[in-house]
């Protein structure tokens, strides 16, 4: 009769745990107990035919000797693959003189007393169970009957800690495209956005590299982001060739799934020797493919799962709807900016400028009156200085408008508008903006090769106005519409700095000064 307390203490203790690993870890130590063997293993088969075995779990031998012995068998030879390929179970009296035994690694216990029985996951074979040396005699049709049972109960186990790793892992998968959403949805800046999804999809894929690759011009796609622990080295630039086999797939929008990137024949980048089971999935929302997501793993690595692409695929699926929302929200939030900046110019110069001339205009007719009637001499100098201010208040408000009426981000392209980016540059070593004037149709009288001197002498006039002591203000003048002495027209730059006088006053001592450069040219 069979030990019925016995094996129903094994039959329960292997469904106690829901994790893979500590349930097979669970076979291997009861099978070991309900027997009496002194060593047991459970071998896991790899995916696909002939593929040997992909894991192997062990119990009875010191850690020491399994260090000795190296590598686990691979279930392609010997006596482990015969059960690898017959499937059916197997009892030895003597491992060491059966024909088929290929013999023991240097260091390897010695072994002769074996018992080999495959264990079934939902009508498929996924792996053997392993049993040797059982203490007080050879293994019997008893300890064979008994092992079969315990692993008719673990394949359930199995099954049932494959059901809860593969929900796990679905909602790993289900939080990471979340986040991603949430990442993407605040804001961040495009290449930000994809070296986001590249590092979420490297870590939850368990993956050696996450990479994203963009169409090029010429026809083929380039990595532009790539996320990595280590060796990230070269992987940004690569680009995959026109007219590679696995190109059209790509473009295409569809998936493609590689065994082994380094010897994959449809793989032509030079970094391919580096990885070996990949995945490339588009990323692909309405209609618009933004690029690949490339999974690859290091050489040797288990394949991916069916359960593993699929949800791969979904998550480059989600991430690619929110990139493509994340960019719609900040067209959007740019879109606002252009019209808050627009709004902004126009009530500027339809109030602020308006009333400015016209006030101007007034001070100006009463400048006329004063001085022609010779009244005050002080009253008519006043009136003069605030015209001018006026005048320069007003040219500062003009300039102010341009500026805002010029994209933010992008570089400027008008003259006005490089004049305008090289003041704003010196504001923080100025420690004060400075104010800039233009006077005449600078955009269209100044050409390219006079523009090009005058800003270089902007520059180095902002510069010996930063090093001055403390300067208080800086003005920056810039007019289209001088005559030089001889007779030409010209243009001529002015940068005017005013100082306290400390530390930079001039040699006669004197406290706070103006110093004024030019530059002119003719046009």
């Amino acid at each position: 009769p069979l030990p019925l307390p016995r094996l129903l203490e094994a039959v329960l203790g292997v469904g106690n745990d829901l994790e893979l690993r500590g349930t097979l870890q669970r076979i291997v130590e009861n099978a070991a107990a309900l027997t009496g063997a002194r060593y047991a293993a459970l071998g896991v088969l790899a995916p696909g035919e002939d593929n040997g075995l992909a894991e192997f779990c062990t119990t009875g031998m010191p850690q020491a000797d399994r260090d000795r012995i190296g590598h686990p068998p691979t279930g392609r030879r010997g006596v482990p693959g015969v059960l690898v390929h017959d499937r059916v179970p197997l009892r030895l009296t003597d491992l060491t003189t059966d024909p088929r035994s290929c013999g023991m690694p240097p260091g390897h216990p010695e072994m002769r007393g074996f018992l080999g029985v495959p264990l079934f996951v939902e009508d498929e074979v996924y792996g053997n169970l392993y049993l040797a040396e059982k203490r007080g005699g050879p293994f019997t049709a008893e300890d064979e009957q008994l092992v079969r049972l315990l692993a008719a109960q673990a394949g359930i186990a199995i099954g049932n800690a494959r059901l809860y790793e593969t929900a796990r892992r679905r909602e790993r998968w289900i939080e990471g495209a979340a986040a991603v959403t949430t990442a993407l949805l605040t804001g961040e800046a495009a290449a930000d956005a994809l070296m986001t999804v590249a590092e979420r999809a490297r870590v939850l894929a368990d993956a050696s590299a996450g990479v994203i690759l963009q169409p090029t011009d010429e026809g083929g796609m380039e990595i532009v982001t790539a996320s990595a622990p280590v060796g990230v080295e070269g992987l940004v630039g690569t680009t995959i060739a026109p007219g590679s086999a696995v190109l059209e797939q790509l473009l295409g929008g569809e998936p493609v799934f590689l065994d082994d990137s380094a010897t994959d024949a449809r793989m032509t980048t030079p970094v391919r020797h580096r990885f070996g089971p990949s995945m490339m999935l588009p990323l692909q929302a309405e209609g618009r493919l933004i690029g690949t997501l490339a999974l690859p793993r290091r050489r040797g690595a288990p394949q991916y799962s069916p359960a593993e692409k699929l949800l791969a695929t979904q998550f480059a699926s989600q991430a690619a709807l929110a990139l493509v929302l994340a960019d719609a929200q900040q067209r959007r939030e740019r879109l606002a900016v252009f019209e808050d900046r627009d709004r902004i110019a126009r009530d500027l110069h339809d109030l602020v400028v308006q009333r400015l001339f016209a006030t101007g205009m007034m001070l100006e007719s009463t400048q006329r009156r004063t001085a022609a009637e010779e009244r005050d001499a002080g009253v008519h100098a006043t009136l003069g200085r605030a015209v001018d201010e006026l005048r320069s208040t007003v040219q500062e408000v003009r300039t102010a408008i341009f500026a805002l009426q010029q994209p933010p981000a992008d570089a400027p392209t008008s003259f006005r508008g490089k004049v305008l980016r090289e003041t704003a540059a010196a504001a923080a070593a100025l420690g004060v903006r400075p104010s800039v004037a233009f006077t005449g149709p600078v955009d269209a009288r100044i050409p390219d090769r006079v523009a090009g001197h005058l800003l270089a002498a902007l520059r180095d006039a902002l510069a010996a106005a930063s090093r001055r002591s403390d300067p208080t203000r800086t003005a920056v003048t810039v007019d289209a519409t001088v005559t030089l002495p001889d007779g030409r027209p010209g243009v001529r730059l002015t940068v005017s700095t005013d100082d306290d006088g400390g530390g930079g006053a001039d040699d006669s001592g004197t406290g706070g000064r103006e110093t004024t450069a030019t530059w002119q040219s003719p046009l």
